[in-house]
């Protein structure tokens, strides 16, 4: 089973992938823990590097679960895996669930720190349906409709859902 999961953030993707990974013995990537430079706040690795370990690790385990916000990642590990899950509470339960967020310290080195990045990442949540970056609703609309494979679209209310 190789499975990757996509959404805005807030909609429940990391939850959904911790519960497959212990029921199904996988092995998880987050994407944000390959994406994001050690340490930095907000700083991006070099997209070569950051593709480089996305391939490694798929390529590593004969089964895991990836999920992320990041649909040109997704898109890049299609053909790798074996479901694709798109998870779409809508935009206000995302943001509902961004504002409860617990603690992340494989990216934020304090509580304070991560906080401090809320107002950003709330208006960043918001313009989920009118942006057009790679984390934006169509784009990851494009990549689920476009995925011949198997395949689900489903809504997650809140954080372990």
């Amino acid at each position: 089973m190789r499975v990757l999961i996509m959404g805005n953030s807030g909609s429940g993707k990391s939850s959904h992938a911790r519960q497959l990974a212990a029921q199904h013995q996988l092995t998880h990537l987050d994407l944000d823990t390959i994406f994001w430079a050690p340490g930095e706040v907000a700083v991006a690795r070099p997209a070569y590097e950051v593709l480089a370990d996305l391939y490694a690790f798929v390529r590593s385990y004969p089964d895991w679960v990836v999920e992320g916000c990041y649909g040109d990642l997704i898109e890049k590990a299609l053909p790798f895996c074996t479901q694709l899950v798109f998870i779409n509470p809508g935009k206000d339960a995302c943001m509902a669930n961004n504002a409860q967020r617990p603690w992340e310290p494989h990216k934020y080195a304090s509580k304070e720190e991560q906080d401090s990045m809320l107002p950003y990442l709330m208006k960043w949540v918001g313009e989920y349906d009118v942006r057009d970056d790679t984390c934006s609703y169509a784009f990851h609309r494009r990549v689920y409709d476009a995925f011949p494979g198997a395949k689900r679209e489903e809504e997650r209310s809140s954080h372990g859902a």
